[in-house]
């Protein structure tokens, strides 16, 4: 720790032996806070690049954005597991966390091939003609949720999540005020295709708590490290929900990428710090 002069007679009137250094912990925990508000004040500035196209932006867009932010909510659970988590059993009949991750990947990729088919047959949500469901050929081809989709290390899995969520974005944020207001269903009632856009952020958030109370079941506690990951991984998911899914964007994500830079180098600099304290 470096002290300057004026500092001096407290050193010299008191006695080393009894010091008490500031542990290596919190040092590596005051700057993941520190890299937190970079990514919180990249969000605040990324928010007033994206006002003056808000009045114009489509409500899809809107509805996608906090997907990403219950993404990285989840990766920050999960980026510091060990693999041999995915298929540890709970008990009580409850999923592992492999067949929860399998089935929110399955989930999104039939929102995301759902939502397409129904936005492209136009019906009104109140139209009488409204099929019922869409025909079960729709999925037949889609990879199982508890086999293919659950396939892998917890890296490929996240990868899979991460790709599937990107794509749905890109190919449906962009649509329409007015088709984003047809009908479609959801578990049989009838929904616009926009409440199923706004499912997409609270089916991830959901099945993240699954995992919360599974690993809760398994005697699993995370650590302060494992919990300061988790926290900025959720303020830069945040960040990143200013722009996902948004048109000119460039400049926020610029701004969010600056952010996400000095988060890191404030990370390197406490491991540095920690580590020449030992």
């Amino acid at each position: 720790m470096s002290t300057s002069a004026v500092d001096r007679p407290l050193l010299e009137l008191t006695d080393p032996a009894l010091a008490r250094p500031l542990p290596t912990a919190l040092t590596r925990a005051r700057a993941q806070i520190v890299a937190a508000e970079a990514m919180e004040l990249a969000e605040i500035e990324a928010r007033t690049l994206m006002a003056p196209g808000e009045a114009t932006e489509t409500r899809a867009a809107r509805l996608v954005g906090p997907a990403t932010a219950a993404r990285w909510y989840l990766h920050g659970v999960l980026l510091p597991l060990d693999d041999a988590l995915l298929d540890a059993d709970p008990g009580a009949d409850e999923w592992s966390i492999r067949l929860v991750l399998g089935h929110a990947i399955w989930t999104q990729r039939a929102y995301a091939r759902g939502s397409s088919l129904w936005q492209a047959q136009g019906y009104r949500v109140d139209d009488p003609n409204l099929p019922s469901q869409l025909p079960d050929e729709v999925y037949r081809d889609m990879p199982d949720e508890h086999e293919a989709e659950a396939e892998g290390s917890l890296a490929e899995l996240r990868n899979r999540l991460d790709t599937i969520l990107d794509l749905s974005a890109e190919r449906l944020a962009g649509l329409s005020d007015e088709r984003s207001a047809y009908g479609s269903r959801w578990a049989g009632f009838a929904v616009t295709i926009a409440f199923r856009f706004g499912r997409w952020s609270s089916h991830l958030r959901e099945h993240t708590i699954q995992i919360e109370k599974t690993l809760a079941m398994l005697g699993h506690q995370p650590a302060e490290p494992a919990r300061l990951v988790r926290n900025l991984l959720a303020a830069y998911g945040r960040a990143e929900a200013t722009v996902f899914g948004r048109l000119a964007a460039d400049a926020a994500a610029d701004r969010i990428a600056a952010g996400a830079a000095e988060a890191r180098d404030a990370t390197r600099s406490a491991r540095a710090s920690a580590e020449a304290e030992r």
